[in-house]
């Protein structure tokens, strides 16, 4: 065998190894209906999981009213409560407390955003995001995340209340 022939098959073997790469990345990347279907079952799985925080929130401070949110903006819940403030001389104040959150609908940009806002007692206490690239998602990462920041809206607002 000469030289141009194993030439030949060097080059050839090179090509087998880029197409074989090309195809691994290929199957590494999901389709357009995967990242679809994925965001579908994480949102459902968050939501599920935003609700039944909420819904212990609300039991543990009577006076919240519970509320799902299913919207363009996002799907997930929140509580809300009214309490007046009556001082002398100066009259009575509504003092507003909320808590919501939501995973917001995928867009152009392949990720799970959640969604967070707090006011208690009439002061914006957080609003924050977190979010993660639907190919490397950890659904226990969201879940520790949602019991935080209700586990911090439960000590801020008992702090308050008193």
């Amino acid at each position: 065998m000469d030289f141009q022939d194993r030439l030949e098959r060097a080059i050839s073997r090179g090509n087998r190894a880029a197409d074989a790469r090309v195809q691994a990345e290929a199957a590494k990347t999901m389709s357009e209906e995967e990242l679809k279907t994925l965001h579908s079952q994480s949102r459902l799985d968050l939501s599920d999981h935003i609700e039944s925080c909420l819904k212990m929130l609300a039991d543990r401070f009577p006076g919240f009213e519970y509320g799902s949110i299913l919207n363009d903006e996002g799907w997930g819940a929140r509580i809300t409560r009214d309490d007046i403030s009556v001082q002398r001389g100066s009259g009575s104040n509504t003092l507003y407390s909320r808590l919501e959150m939501t995973v917001r609908p995928l867009g152009s940009v392949p990720i799970v955003e959640l969604v967070g806002k707090a006011t208690i007692r009439n002061k914006e206490t957080f609003s924050r995001n977190h979010y993660q690239r639907l190919e490397e998602i950890d659904i226990e990462s969201f879940r520790e995340m949602i019991d935080l920041w209700v586990l911090e809206f439960a000590e801020q607002f008992a702090a308050a209340a008193k």
